[in-house]
């Protein structure tokens, strides 16, 4: 027994090194997406009681979701910068702390307009997790781990989403609507002192091996240089291959922000489901979503294995794979069945991570360490922009038109997407990374 233990931590009189510990830090920042998408996605579990309670159409809940998208929208840019320029940690820890406690004053909230408000403010600090999620995986990891790591890093982005409908619930059983904001952002405030209390850069971190550390650093990537913000904009948009990621970006985030804010609303309308069976199958979307974030990393070796693609080509051959699984939405329009729907629903949310995933490890694969942040927060941006614009056009239709020609938009864009993708980042040449 005592050897296991040997083998799995190093003692020194100095400190304690962790073996892999680069595998526990990622597990740490997943907690911390984990709780920002839980926190996220209370309002969308809540949203037919607040309809009630509040008095709020769809339309005026059409403008909620925007506020909350418009501020991601805005702000992933000025966070990622804030995070190349101060470090991960403090950045970070700064931005889960505000929107901990935007989340909490939700409770008190008693129209429409000033949930709005909250919201916004609530996505100018969660924008940061986007950014956050490249630095990580940049600071972490040598550069033939990053797509595994980086589809690692993706399951926090859906297992909170897909926790938030039975914890929402529960929450809102016990302590009602106000009460469940209060536990979710109490649960985020908790995550906060974790992050705080056990998370260090990897040159300064106390657990870390000389020999991982070693290990990390293997490409001998240059230090990162810090820009001023416009500077950096700057830089970055005169890159074409920034264009590659951000346009499929821009094509995929509308299905993810159907899936987060609008399917609880789908189901309770199109299928007359209440809140507990909404509970009990809203979750499912984001569970075939965390897989798909766990396959896209392991799927980009399989390209390399069997076709012998260079590395950033099976990052494209993966995201291009998730494009064609996204037609299942479009197909959602051919059923009547709400179990065939969140099946088809779910082949959405396996497709879609797949693409975000491999998205977040081309930023890590093109750019450097001093830009890794700054770049995702606009390839995030680019993102919302068409997630901000999609809400308002279903809040104005949904109750016209209904939802079938937005899901066959948002089952066709993804393939719009990765022609760009296929344009601007592909390697033409077959060498081998």
């Amino acid at each position: 027994m005592s050897q296991g233990i040997n083998e799995g931590v190093s003692a020194s009189k100095t400190r304690r090194v962790v073996r892999h510990l680069r595998w526990w830090v990622l597990c740490l920042f997943l907690m911390g997406v984990t709780v920002n998408y839980i926190t996220r996605n209370s309002l969308g579990i809540l949203a037919p009681e607040l309809k009630t309670s509040l008095g709020i159409t769809t339309e005026q809940y059409s403008w909620i979701v925007s506020a909350f998208q418009l501020a991601y929208t805005l702000f992933q840019p000025i966070c990622g910068w804030l995070i190349d320029v101060i470090g991960l940690k403090l950045g970070f820890m700064i931005c889960a702390t505000l929107w901990a406690l935007m989340c909490i004053f939700h409770a008190g909230a008693g129209s429409w307009i000033q949930l709005a408000v909250l919201r916004f403010f609530m996505g100018s600090a969660e924008a940061a997790a986007t950014p956050a999620n490249a630095k990580t995986i940049g600071e972490w990891f040598p550069k033939k781990e990053r797509p595994v790591a980086a589809g690692w890093a993706g399951v926090g982005f859906s297992i909170g989403a897909m926790l938030a409908p039975p914890i929402i619930y529960f929450a809102h059983a016990s302590f009602g609507w106000q009460g469940a904001f209060m536990f979710t952002g109490v649960l985020a405030l908790v995550w906060v002192v974790l992050w705080w209390l056990f998370y260090q850069s990897p040159e300064k971190h106390p657990n870390l091996s000389a020999d991982e550390l070693a290990y990390i650093q293997q490409d001998n990537e240059p230090p990162p240089v810090k820009l001023p913000f416009f500077t950096a904009l700057k830089t970055v948009g005169k890159n074409k291959r920034f264009y590659g990621i951000a346009i499929p970006a821009f094509m995929a985030e509308p299905a993810w922000a159907v899936m987060s804010f609008w399917v609880p609303l789908y189901l309770a309308k199109e299928h007359g489901m209440d809140l507990k069976q909404i509970a009990m199958f809203a979750w499912l979307p984001f569970l075939a979503a965390d897989l798909g974030s766990v396959a896209s990393g392991y799927l980009t070796k399989l390209y390399v294995r069997l076709f012998g693609c260079t590395r950033v080509n099976s990052i494209v051959a993966s995201s291009v794979t998730g494009a064609f699984l996204m037609v299942s939405l479009a197909i959602v329009t051919l059923t009547r069945d709400p179990y065939i729907t969140i099946a088809l629903i779910s082949i959405g949310g396996f497709g879609h991570q797949i693409i975000s995933c491999m998205l977040s490890a081309l930023v890590v694969e093109s750019f450097d360490k001093g830009q890794m942040a700054t770049v995702n927060g606009m390839r995030g941006s680019c993102a919302w922009i068409a997630s901000f614009l999609f809400s308002l056009i279903i809040g104005v239709t949904a109750d016209q038109i209904g939802f079938n020609p937005l899901f066959i938009a948002m089952g066709l864009f993804d393939l719009i997407g990765a022609v760009f993708l296929i344009a601007f980042i592909a390697e033409r040449r077959a060498s081998r990374a």
